[in-house]
């Protein structure tokens, strides 16, 4: 009888299949980047305010003077727009009073096509050196062992191993 559980017991467990799937993925990466030169320019435009409090303003113009004018920005020659101040004068002696005037000249456009690699003389520019790719290098053994050597100023280098199992 026991030998009839026993051959018994090795039918039925070979009869069951096992299941278990098993996958392992590896995947592996280096990005090196070397920055590109870049400019930007921006154009800073015309501007004029006044303000005050306790003043009497005018504009004196063509020896014509004009009472209750502030002045202000005229017609525009290449981007730059004619100006025109006004004066102040307290308004009572001894009486307190206050006047601010502000101006800011726009930057010239220029009237011809600027050449290749020509930045524009505008009053906010930002300019960046390009990168160089000197001693700049990245490997990936088979181990998993990253190495990553920097460049010169202007690059960089990212590394990545992923390493996945699932079980199901």
């Amino acid at each position: 009888m026991i030998r009839t559980l026993l051959v018994l017991g090795i039918t039925l467990a070979s009869a069951l299949p096992a299941r278990a799937d098993l996958t392992h993925r590896l995947s592996s990466s280096i990005q090196l980047d070397v920055n590109a030169a870049s400019t930007r320019a921006i154009r800073v435009g015309n501007s004029y305010s006044v303000s005050g409090s306790g003043v009497a303003t005018s504009v004196t113009s063509g020896g014509s003077t004009t009472n209750n004018a502030v002045g202000g920005l005229g017609a525009a020659t290449h981007g730059v727009n004619a100006l025109t101040l006004s004066d102040a004068t307290q308004v009572t002696s001894g009486n307190a009073f206050s006047f601010a005037t502000s101006y800011t000249a726009g930057d010239t456009i220029s009237t011809t096509a600027p050449t290749t690699g020509a930045v524009p003389a505008f009053g906010d520019i930002t300019s960046t050196a390009p990168g160089t790719s000197t001693g700049l290098a990245g490997t990936i053994l088979t181990s998993g062992a990253i190495t990553l050597t920097p460049g010169a100023a202007g690059t960089a280098a990212i590394g990545q191993v992923i390493s996945e199992l699932t079980v199901r």
